[in-house]
């Protein structure tokens, strides 16, 4: 006889509430199995959610929610929280269209208080939520969940400075894995490291406390004097932590996955009128052997063998071809610095970070403080390549102008994932990188279609630029090249004529090779029409402009936001070349996008390859 799913009872936390404190390991070993067989088929982040399956059970064990808010940091680890919030018959279609968002949405559920997706948001959300409560005087408590890697953003360090003052039913809950997606580096992560070795330390530290505060106070007029003796004595006997420091009722280290230790724990902080701080440590990838061995691979998964987790292997990627071509250039330039924001095997700088060790640098979930690092790398005379994916980017924007663009100084940005990402949906988008970085005076921007593309432009940033410059791809692997005579990335654009074509289509980066097979097929149409493709899409080189102009009509097809987008400006140049015809942009419109395939992404905007050829033939008909 088959034995029923504790699972299968957990429709919203009140059910969970049911069951024993000794059912509780069973349901997380429920809760491992279905993570692990989900994820294998839908991808997804795994080690991080199999390390926080008894946190996040405790959590809802204690707590009442919806009316006690639990603000994920990221989201990274927020699956358990979804299965026991009454989306578990959904689960399945985690990540596809129309499903569950892997990241909290409050559009979702009312379990999902704020949207997360880029991290050290927590702290400082959470702090506005529970003021505003107290303000109204409402019940209940605000739990921030987040991990120790994103105790290296300075955002997560400004929610902290204020929150440890607070007055109210505040709790963070730091979840300390010792990664973010790989090692955690910095100050922070040698101190977390300090306080899960200090075994006994909140035993003997509340020992002292007690022994010291059974001092006798002889009168009013030696209270204060006594006081503040009393407090000398504690700081001679033990030495408080950054958070204590800052004003938090701290509690732990706890073990993570010891379920009795952290109900406790969540008791006795749900007791308190004050901020403060959990730091419960726990095992990423826990419960799934591959994961345990290797949680940096199984951070951001795609579909695997559950029985040997074994990937299906891509071909060569843009990111792949990028970490290959900047260690051919740094073996020959040993000014050519590499920075990452915790993303080393993300942008592919492993072989970097092994080859060229002095010149490689991760500075944490800091990509303000990565910016104007490479700032200072280059007012020094070396030649920094920041890689980072276009979403993360955004986070940098006043350093790009104040830090970068401001002082002349020549920073390479490496801007991975431009374009559609796909299942990871609206937070992880790279369309607005074009639109933000256009504003920058000084930046130069190179979009390339092709991995020999890529090259070029990465050796054209460095040697023929004087200032700033993006060179920004897509995820994922390149087209197949067509066999005409492009430039490969030497010329700033590529000029394709068609004869008896009084239609240009004009396009860059990867959406090129989607317009040139919607061109080949329109060909066996019988319909010709000319191609402009862009290399360098800021600034736009004017005798582009000038060859677009000799067309009557004129699409635009874009792979990025539609305000301030490329095709906003290229139809700006073509009004200051007084062209007369009609200039039409397919772009994305000014709205968030939803996660689905990359390629379904292109179709629902008509940038694929049957929608580009059905704007063709309407614009023809008219």
């Amino acid at each position: 006889m088959v034995m029923e799913r504790l699972l299968d009872r957990i429709n919203s936390p009140a059910d969970l509430k049911k069951l024993s404190v000794d059912q509780l390991p069973r349901l997380c070993a429920e809760i491992r199995t279905m993570l692990v067989e989900t994820v294998s088929r839908t991808g997804g982040h795994l080690s991080s959610n199999l390390g926080a399956v008894e946190l996040t059970v405790a959590l809802h064990y204690v707590f009442d929610g919806p009316k006690d808010q639990i603000i994920f940091d990221v989201g990274h680890q927020c699956y358990t929280h979804k299965l026991l919030t009454g989306r578990r018959d959904r689960f399945a279609t985690l990540r596809k269209e129309n499903g569950l968002c892997g990241f909290p949405r409050r559009e979702e559920s009312p379990y999902d208080p704020f949207n997360c997706g880029h991290s050290s948001t927590a702290i400082p959300a959470a702090l506005g939520v529970a003021a505003a409560r107290k303000m109204r005087g409402e019940d209940g408590h605000v739990i921030a969940l987040l991990g120790d890697g994103a105790l290296s953003g300075g955002l997560a360090y400004e929610g902290l400075n204020n929150a440890g003052r607070f007055k109210g039913r505040l709790i963070v809950i730091l979840n300390d894995n010792k990664m973010s997606i790989n090692r955690n580096v910095g100050a922070m992560a040698r101190s977390l490291a300090v306080m899960r070795t200090r075994k006994g330390y909140r035993a003997m530290k509340n020992g002292v406390e007690s022994a010291l505060n059974k001092i006798p106070l002889v009168g009013e007029p030696l209270r204060n004097g006594v006081s503040a003796v009393k407090g000398m004595m504690k700081d001679a006997l033990y030495h408080s932590n950054i958070f204590e420091d800052m004003g938090f009722y701290y509690i732990g280290p706890l073990d993570g996955h010891d379920l009795p230790t952290l109900i406790r724990g969540l008791t006795i902080a749900k007791l308190q009128n004050r901020s403060v701080l959990i730091h419960a440590c726990t095992q990423k990838g826990r419960g799934y052997v591959p994961a345990e061995k290797n949680p940096k691979d199984f951070h951001g998964v795609g579909i695997f063998d559950i029985e040997t987790g074994e990937k299906k292997h891509a071909s060569e990627t843009f990111s792949d071809r990028f970490g290959s071509t900047l260690c051919k250039m740094a073996a020959n330039d040993d000014r050519i610095c590499a920075i990452t924001a915790a993303m080393k095997s993300g942008t592919c700088l492993d072989a970097f970070s092994t080859r060229f060790a002095s010149r490689f640098f991760d500075v944490g979930i800091a990509e303000e403080g990565a910016v104007t690092f490479a700032s200072g790398l280059a007012q020094a005379g070396q030649i920094p390549v920041f890689a980072v994916y276009s979403t993360f980017l955004q986070r940098s924007y006043d350093q790009l102008i104040h830090d970068v663009a401001m002082q002349r100084l020549k920073v390479i940005f490496a801007v991975d994932r431009a374009g559609f990402v796909g299942d990871d949906g609206e937070s992880h988008q790279g369309l607005f990188d074009c639109a933000f970085l256009t504003t920058v005076p000084g930046m130069t921007v190179y979009a390339p279609s092709y991995y020999n593309e890529l090259d070029t432009m990465l050796h054209r940033a460095m040697y023929e630029l004087p200032g700033a410059c993006a060179v920004r791809y897509p995820r994922g692997v390149a087209p197949a090249m067509p066999e005409t005579g492009l430039s490969g990335g030497t010329t700033d654009f590529d000029w394709l004529p068609a004869e008896n074509s009084d239609l240009v289509l004009v396009t860059y980066g990867r959406e090129f090779g989607r317009v040139w097979e919607a061109v080949q097929q329109l060909k066996a149409e019988g319909v010709n029409v000319s191609v402009l493709k862009l290399n360098c899409v800021h600034p736009i080189a004017p005798e582009a402009v000038k060859r677009a102009c000799g067309g009557k009509k004129i699409l635009f097809f874009e792979e990025g936001i539609r305000s301030g987008g490329i095709g906003e400006h290229f139809g700006g140049k073509l009004l200051e070349c007084g062209y007369t015809g009609r200039y039409r942009l397919i772009a994305v419109p000014d709205c968030f996008v939803a996660q689905a395939s990359a390629d379904r992404q292109c179709e629902i905007y008509g940038l694929d390859p049957a929608g580009v050829a059905e704007t063709v033939r309407r614009e023809i008909a008219e």
